[in-house]
């Protein structure tokens, strides 16, 4: 600048939910899913190759049941290898998790650990639930278990408009549609924060929307739109941005797999919005993505943007007293969860 000043970027994160083909058809009730088709061989070198491009570490936020597949695990180390983060995704990948009962969220999450840190050597310390999934008892979990940050909610109204048109091109039972009943979220949604901020004893750092309209910008939500218009999606990925630094918003910017793999690179999973989209389109438009981000934010991993939001947060009393309780001294069921996860 002309007075010499130095401009310093705000912080943004970003981060992959690592969902394999599986879960996809899981979700959408294809019982093709219990054969656990992988598209990691295929997805993690390209996803690494335009990573390691673009100069950028990140979090992958990982599924247990792939972690502990033998045949993924040389993948996930490659991740650890090329110096990214590790995320827990839930074990089971579904998206009525906030549904479970307590002890069926606590299994959940340490038989995530387990395999995930079986297969990385990393024991997760931030959490993305399945389709969004919380509540307030996955989140006194992740308390008790030492978790620094959850990622889980998303601030928009259109949920309910993203599972009409889910559903719409499934085959769901009447019960699978009871499971999946707040698939994406609901209206409320879109009055929950837009910022980073203190949930009880942890970070939560939301996936960024549009401020004011409230409408998604995640790559799979901009690759949608550039289906129609190339430019146009970009154009409004910058309206965000801007819109982000004016209201000193710090985003946090989610990848799914399906960004990266286009028509015919994912056999099955044609359904989902953007795969008549080539593989290289895709890619090249995640490239711009990237370079937009990162011409406007220090781009960082989830675990760098927890802790740069968890040091400027102004926690209540009882939310620092909790932490230190919990982080200090975990509880005695916590503590023989430990235990028994060294015994496995």
């Amino acid at each position: 600048m002309p007075d010499g000043t130095t401009f310093v970027k705000s912080t943004a994160g970003l981060s992959l939910d690592l969902d394999n083909a599986w879960s996809y058809l899981k979700i959408r009730g294809d019982e093709r899913w219990r054969e656990y088709p992988s598209y990691l061989g295929t997805l993690v070198p390209l996803a690494l190759e335009r990573l390691e491009r673009a100069g950028q570490r990140i979090t992958f936020f990982i599924v247990g049941e792939d972690a502990q597949r033998e045949e993924n695990r040389e993948y996930l180390r490659a991740i650890v290898r090329a110096g990214h983060d590790i995320g827990n995704h839930s074990h089971r990948h579904e998206s009525w998790m906030h549904q479970y009962t307590r002890e069926e969220v606590e299994e959940e999450l340490s038989h995530a650990e387990r395999a995930i840190q079986a297969a990385t050597g990393i024991r997760p310390r931030g959490f993305r639930g399945p389709g969004f999934a919380i509540s307030p008892t996955i989140l006194e979990v992740l308390g008790e278990r030492c978790y620094r940050y959850d990622a889980s909610t998303l601030p928009t109204f259109i949920g309910p408009i993203a599972r009409a048109y889910y559903f719409r091109r499934s085959r769901l039972s009447a019960e699978q549609r009871r499971e999946r009943g707040t698939l994406f979220g609901g209206w409320y949604d879109g009055l929950l924060p837009n910022k980073p901020h203190a949930r009880g004893c942890i970070m939560e750092l939301p996936v960024t929307v549009m401020p004011g309209l409230r409408t998604p910008f995640h790559v799979s939500y901009l690759l949608y739109l550039a289906s129609y218009s190339r430019g146009a999606a970009l154009a409004y990925f910058r309206a965000a941005l801007s819109l982000c630094a004016v209201t000193k918003t710090a985003p946090s910017l989610l990848l799914h797999p399906l960004d990266f793999v286009g028509a015919g690179e994912a056999a099955g999973l044609e359904f989902f919005p953007g795969m008549q989209l080539s593989g290289e389109f895709k890619r090249t438009f995640l490239d711009d993505v990237l370079r937009e981000y990162q011409r406007t934010f220090e781009v960082v991993a989830m675990d760098e943007f927890a802790s740069w939001h968890g040091e400027r947060s102004e926690q209540s009393e009882r939310g620092r007293s909790i932490s230190a309780k919990l982080c200090a001294g975990p509880s005695t069921s916590v503590l023989r969860s430990y235990a028994q996860d060294e015994k496995r």
